[in-house]
């Protein structure tokens, strides 16, 4: 996110407007966490991983009355308009809040679970998915050295963009991902098979979101397939990190094309990217819709792994 901070401010700047920083989400806007932001601030922040800002989850932005305080404090600061980097639960708090008090605002979809409707990309999945490469190249040498399985989780809740893609680019044997039904008794003879041709090793990539835990997959490696297992966790590490070239690219993009949306009469609207061009959707069409995973990667899935 910071880099989309640090376009935020040089961009609206060029474009006379007074930006505005609110810390800490939803929770800043209640206590009144907003300071008016400069090219001081955003100095030396584009490399650097997570947001300057903060974030939260806010309970409190729920209930009617916070959200007119935070109106107040808007008003107060004379800010008209919000960017809003987030998800699918923070656009539609927006949504409320716009058809409570009219304060216009355009939702960048922001997290690397990548699982926003309407939108094939989300600000920082690309950083994650590097990030996640460069921890599973890592476990390969390990993997094939000892002659193990490696069973490593992703992170993504109920969706396994983040292993699908992990899995397809790694060259993983196996990949597990919420949206696709499976049953482990499917690989044993294949895998069998492998290890008799001279397999060393396997490296299974799934996705948090799964029926089982990994630890009962890597145990049905050991038991059934007859090969030592070892479980990796990416965990939160998956979240941070130096942003890629790429999210710096695509964050630069993004708010250009959300402060002109605002400028040019777009109240309350996502920008979405989708087939290299950006649009501006409803919240309808992207915060209250179901994201499905491309069908062309399920597609792949079906014709390595066999399900």
């Amino acid at each position: 996110m910071n880099p989309a901070l640090k376009h935020f401010v040089e961009y609206a700047l060029k474009n006379s407007l007074n930006p505005f920083f609110v810390y800490d989400g939803y929770e800043g806007l209640i206590d009144d966490k907003i300071d008016k932001a400069s090219y001081c601030d955003v100095a030396g922040i584009i490399n650097k991983g997570g947001t300057k800002i903060g974030s939260s989850r806010s309970r409190r932005f729920m209930q009617k009355k916070y959200r007119a305080i935070a109106k107040q404090n808007l008003d107060h600061h004379n800010i008209e308009m919000l960017v809003v980097l987030g998800g699918d639960g923070s656009f539609r708090g927006m949504d409320i809040f716009y058809k409570e008090h009219g304060v216009k605002f355009c939702g960048i979809p922001s997290t690397i679970d990548n699982d926003i409707a309407g939108t094939s990309y989300c600000l920082g999945v690309d950083t994650s998915l590097n990030i996640i490469r460069t921890a599973i190249d890592a476990i390969r040498d390990t993997a094939s050295s000892f002659g193990r399985a490696f069973v490593i989780e992703t992170m993504g809740r109920e969706c396994g963009y983040l292993a699908l893609v992990s899995a397809l680019t790694s060259g993983a044997e196996l990949c597990l991902i919420p949206e696709v039904p499976y049953n482990l008794e499917q690989y044993e003879e294949s895998f069998k098979n492998q290890i008799a041709a001279g397999r060393k090793y396997f490296l299974a990539i799934v996705s948090e979101g799964i029926k089982e835990d990994v630890r009962e997959i890597a145990q049905w490696f050991e038991e059934k397939v007859g090969i030592e297992a070892r479980v990796t966790i990416l965990g939160h590490m998956q979240r941070g990190g130096n942003p890629t070239v790429y999210d710096r690219l695509m964050a630069y993009k993004f708010v250009s094309h959300a402060i002109d949306g605002l400028l040019n009469e777009q109240h309350d609207s996502v920008i979405c990217y989708n087939d290299g061009g950006f649009t501006h959707k409803s919240i309808q069409d992207v915060a209250f819709q179901k994201y499905q995973l491309d069908s062309e990667l399920l597609c792949h899935l079906q014709d390595l792994y066999n399900v």
